[in-house]
């Protein structure tokens, strides 16, 4: 949820390498947030996952939801909930994707994306087989060189593992990438794997939090991204 109102003084400037003291041509995505709008079917999910393994009362979404760009099992560690909730959550997960949607302006980005000659991953706190799934129903899985998932590497986020992961997979060094995520785990582990950081502001975030990890660049709606991306080939000619 947008708790906040972004800060001037973090958005896109539209100058060719924005904040960036360098050109990019990698960009690695955080999945849920950013490329999909899964909240109410992740609401969904988690409401039947509760009352299956826990029983009666409120399912405590929101404060799921303020750990999200974590793995599964790690939030229900921290919230002290049964990890039996882990295969109805990922069941309903499965029955629900077609009901996913994408962001508006999210398909025409990675199109242009790719047109510019960036390379794109995803690093998602889900699993790696279920984010592929979804981005293969949705039919934008072809605009991704690699989708990780949590359970991929030894750490999930905010560790930088999934984000060191990705590079390694492109050939990439940290300083040609940027990460574009929703969430302060995402800040994160870009962070610590050297990585700039960029706050996607367009879906169900909390504002107020995400800018005061200080990303390096905030963005209001997926086209501000391009004006980070300049073509790579005239970047590097």
């Amino acid at each position: 949820m947008n708790t906040g109102t972004a800060l001037s003084s973090g958005t896109v400037t539209g100058t060719s390498t924005g904040p960036f003291q360098q050109p990019k041509s990698v960009v690695v995505f955080d999945l849920d947030g950013v490329i999909v709008d899964s909240f109410p079917v992740m609401r969904e999910a988690f409401t039947i996952a509760y009352a299956e393994v826990v029983g009666d009362g409120q399912a405590p979404f929101d404060e799921y939801e303020r750990h999200l760009g974590r793995y599964f099992p790690d939030i229900m560690r921290i919230m002290g909930l049964p990890l039996e909730m882990e295969q109805p959550f990922v069941r309903e997960s499965y029955r629900l994707a077609d009901r996913v949607p994408m962001f508006d302006g999210v398909t025409g980005m990675l199109e242009e994306l790719r047109q510019r000659g960036f390379r794109t991953a995803i690093a998602t706190g889900k699993a790696g087989d279920r984010a592929r799934h979804l981005l293969d129903k949705l039919g934008v899985i072809h605009h991704f060189d690699h989708v990780i998932g949590s359970d991929e590497v030894a750490r999930a986020k905010p560790a930088p593992d999934i984000v060191l992961h990705a590079l390694d997979l492109l050939g990439a060094r940290a300083e040609d990438a940027l990460m574009v995520g929703d969430a302060v785990t995402d800040i994160q582990a870009a962070r610590g794997a050297g990585v700039d950081a960029v706050a996607a502001l367009w879906g169900e975030c909390d504002t107020v939090e995400l800018l005061g990890a200080a990303p390096d660049a905030t963005l209001f709606r997926p086209a501000d991204l391009l004006a980070l991306c300049p073509t790579v080939a005239e970047v590097v000619g």
